[in-house]
């Protein structure tokens, strides 16, 4: 008898613990639904939607850098000999139409790979120069201004494409640069670093002599991680044989909901991360000899 009491004792006693952690349970979610219905109407429907688009934190990184190109494109003077360096299929060609136009390209991407992001069709047929961005084959200080967008992620030396890049710059020309602050593989094979932030332009464009005159960052932390937050269901969809579930899709608006309020609300997080930086730099003397090692 006295074990069975021992026994019933024990049992009472769990289930207790068990009913406790069920209260404490419900009365987090009654607290987490009492929470959600205090938000504003306009909010709550967003996020029950469950569609992206009702966002727009993470969707600025492509818009924000063409536009700044298109304005830095307008600045130069009419026929100046701009070169379109890594010009891949020239998006920023008809922005391009008062000045002289060259491209050029590696040429070696054709849309096709087994790993990362790929574009599925490439078209560089209208190439002016193939050839590697660190040896191009004219003269220096032939262009008054150069252009190389996106580009460095794909080059396995990004400091000495930039000393080519001066080389062929004429003094008090203008160099227009981006490329991503930290990216996903892309174009692979044909992609080799990441994570071109202030400090690289700082170091190595100072030591090529050129004096950067806007150095601007496109988007901050909690846009990037908006735009990654995004790609989770397309990720999902390559590499596993899962997708989100609907419970899962309100939590991808809730984290939508609150990147959007930070970002709203930022101060400097870019200096942590970003889409990446927009550089307009000028080059005011003759490139230095340097290494070409990167």
């Amino acid at each position: 008898m006295g074990q069975l009491s021992d026994y019933c004792q024990a049992a009472a006693k769990e289930s207790c613990n068990i009913g406790r952690t069920h209260y404490r349970r419900w009365r987090r979610f009654a607290r987490f639904l009492l929470e959600f219905a205090k938000l504003r109407s306009e909010t709550r429907d967003k996020i029950l939607s469950t569609d992206q688009s009702q966002y727009r934190v993470g969707c600025s990184n492509a818009s924000a850098r063409e536009a700044w190109v298109e304005q830095a494109l307008a600045r130069l003077p009419d026929g100046a000999r701009i070169l379109d360096a890594g010009a891949g299929e020239s998006p920023f060609r008809k922005h391009c139409g008062h000045l002289v136009y060259v491209a050029q390209d590696l040429a070696e991407y054709d849309g096709s790979g087994s790993a990362g992001l790929q574009t599925g069709s490439w078209d560089t047929s209208k190439i002016d120069i193939k050839s590697d961005i660190t040896s191009i084959p004219l003269p220096a200080e032939s262009f008054d201004a150069v252009l190389c967008t996106e580009v460095l992620e794909h080059v396995t030396g990004p400091a000495p494409a930039l000393q080519e890049l001066a080389r062929l710059l004429k003094v008090d020309g203008t160099l227009i640069a981006t490329a991503p602050f930290c990216s996903l593989t892309h174009f692979a094979p044909h992609h080799y670093v990441t994570g071109f932030n202030r400090y690289f332009y700082e170091h190595h464009l100072g030591k090529l002599g050129f004096e950067i005159v806007d150095l601007v960052e496109n988007g901050n932390f909690f846009e990037f991680l908006g735009q990654e937050v995004r790609r989770i269901e397309s990720v999902a969809r390559q590499y596993t044989s899962a997708q989100p579930t609907r419970m899962e899709r309100y939590a991808m608006q809730f984290m939508l909901d609150m990147l959007e309020r930070m970002s709203a609300a930022d101060g400097k997080s870019q200096e942590l991360l970003s889409f990446g930086y927009h550089v307009r730099a000028i080059k005011r003397r003759a490139t230095p000899h340097m290494s070409s090692q990167p």
